[in-house]
């Protein structure tokens, strides 16, 4: 897992809702910016900090950048804040 940043990056409903679209399908920074109605510029700093902590992954497919969820980094987190809790 990505340490204690993971939830820092987390916190920001902006990030959140990147995840969100992104948990039905990529998409590219032109799309993602239009549902989100931000400019390039904020779009750009939610991805990077969403990239920093491995919770995406991109890949450029023609004159495109696509952007994913990376589900391993989920199922680590899942795992990791399950062990707090069902045990009594």
């Amino acid at each position: 897992m990505g340490g204690t940043n993971i939830f820092k990056v987390l916190a920001d409903g902006q990030r959140r809702e990147i995840l969100m679209m992104l948990k039905d399908g990529r998409l590219n920074a032109g799309e993602i910016s239009e549902k989100l109605q931000i400019t390039p510029a904020a779009l750009s700093y939610h991805l990077k900090l969403l990239k920093g902590v491995d919770l995406i992954s991109e890949y450029k497919e023609k004159n495109f950048i696509y952007y994913e969820i990376n589900t391993t980094v989920f199922d680590e987190l899942i795992i990791w804040v399950n062990q707090f809790g069902g045990k009594k």
